[in-house]
């Protein structure tokens, strides 16, 4: 027996003697004598389920059961998973920039993402890796709170990556 099905009251096991009632389509019936909300629901080939039971009277909507039990599983568990979002620098960039790129690097952690880093060496940049490198160091210094760099920064062809995963 699932969580859901402890919680919500159907049909019969409704021991009120009055509800609100709700119907098919959203619009309200109003409070009416539990033996009508069946009837009405009957009729429709469908549940009375009790939505709010601590209301009073409790309100009660006519639906299909089987549906709004499955998409309640479906919604417990789903599990929020982390997106990676990614920030591109260039081994030139200005410092105020920079602080610009660790404040959105910092958003993107408190909300719960991965930020991946990538810097692009274009030309002559490319026979300097050891100057982006040092943009790097700096970008990890200016990145308060709580963090964990989950792949150090490691030079990738032209690109150098590094990514970060917010801390615990």
């Amino acid at each position: 027996m699932t969580f859901i099905e402890k919680e919500v009251r159907v049909n019969e096991a409704i021991r009120r003697s009055e509800v609100r009632l709700i119907d098919v389509d959203g619009s309200q019936v109003g409070v009416v004598p539990i033996k009508e909300a069946l009837a009405l629901a009957r009729e429709r080939g469908l549940d009375l389920v009790e939505v709010a039971p601590n209301a009073n009277p409790p309100v009660c909507r006519i639906m299909d059961y089987g549906k709004y039990r499955y998409q309640m599983q479906k919604k417990s568990h789903q599990k929020k998973t982390a997106d990676v979002k990614e920030i591109k620098l260039r081994p030139r960039i200005d410092d105020h920039d920079l602080q610009l790129k660790a404040k959105n690097i910092r958003r993107f952690l408190d909300d719960g993402n991965k930020a991946k880093i990538t810097m692009m060496l274009r030309g002559r940049e490319a026979t300097r890796p050891d100057l982006g490198m040092k943009v790097f160091e700096r970008l990890i210094e200016m990145i308060e709170g709580k963090f964990a760099i989950e792949k150090k920064p490691t030079i990738e062809g032209s690109n150098i990556t590094m990514v970060i995963a917010p801390g615990k």
